[in-house]
């Protein structure tokens, strides 16, 4: 996989990893595409509509599949801050933060070798917290109370959907 299609596999699994996909999130995945190259390349919209046809058909299978395609990716240090970065601005987008997106970001950390600091910084770098006080950057370092390898969300994905169509 390349890593401009894990990115985006990234943003679209940590939108839904709630068993939902605000419009805001798609917002931000469309402001990702016109203004970096994050995802260039690739056409948004049809790889968006094919990774909801999958989480729909395999629900947590997918996002199982998402955190081992991570585990395979051979990444440098700047990638997987990148990927880190993406995974927090989109559980940051819709402005609220809910356990399961913690505990899914910590699922993805755990498929990371680079340090807890480094991730601080990206963190202290961003303002991605200030709609959200309650939550720490370190809350999504500490262990979690849940094994990594139980793929068990509590949410249905059956019917995720894209509320709105990037353009």
């Amino acid at each position: 996989m390349e890593l401009n299609e894990l990115y985006l596999k990234t943003a679209f699994s940590c939108m839904a990893c709630d068993g939902e996909i605000s419009a805001e999130e798609l917002e931000l995945v469309k402001e990702n595409a016109n203004s970096s190259t994050l995802f260039e390349g690739l056409d948004i919209e049809e790889k968006l509509n094919e990774f909801v046809a999958e989480i729909n058909d395999q629900g947590q299978s997918f996002l199982a599949g998402f955190i081992s395609d991570i585990a395979n990716a051979q990444l440098d240090e700047q990638q997987e801050l990148g990927l880190a970065r993406v995974a927090i601005r989109m559980i940051e987008a819709d402005n609220k933060i809910e356990y399961s997106e913690i505990s899914f970001f910590k699922r993805i950390r755990s498929k990371l070798s680079v340090s807890d600091e480094k991730l601080l910084d990206i963190f202290k770098d961003e303002t991605l917290f200030d709609m959200c006080p309650e939550v720490e950057p370190e809350d999504f370092l500490l262990p979690d109370i849940m094994a990594y390898d139980d793929a068990n969300w509590d949410v249905s994905f059956e019917t995720i959907k894209l509320n709105i169509l990037p353009g």
